[in-house]
């Protein structure tokens, strides 16, 4: 990352934190840099990031690339594992416009902070 979409994707991350974050269930595919692609069920979208099951340890900096339904595969990197889960940075902001879509199409649980 430049440092200008470096601090762009700070800014967004900490603004995002704000956000009501809404329960969703969506299945997509996650590969890990020189790894084959898995299905993985994702928990949590921002337009900075998500956070989806994954079996095999993911490391922290490991790039990695979700593909979700009807999408183009999106560039991340792994910032955290825990017991199947891992959360990830997206390599660029997500759309909000795609982002709005995702949700309306996903969502239907609630929202939670």
């Amino acid at each position: 990352m430049t440092s200008s979409t470096q601090y762009r994707y700070e800014v967004a991350a900490q603004e995002d934190r704000c956000a009501p974050r809404v329960k969703l269930t969506i299945p997509g595919q996650l590969r890990a840099s020189g790894g084959r692609a898995f299905q993985t069920v994702v928990h949590d979208l921002s337009i900075s990031g998500f956070s989806a099951s994954a079996i095999s340890r993911m490391h922290d900096g490991q790039l990695c690339w979700l593909t979700l339904p009807g999408l183009e595969s999106l560039q991340a990197q792994v910032v955290w594992w825990d017991n199947c889960q891992v959360g990830c940075a997206f390599s660029e902001l997500l759309n909000p416009v795609v982002h709005e879509n995702i949700l309306a199409r996903y969502s239907g649980q609630g929202a939670y902070r």
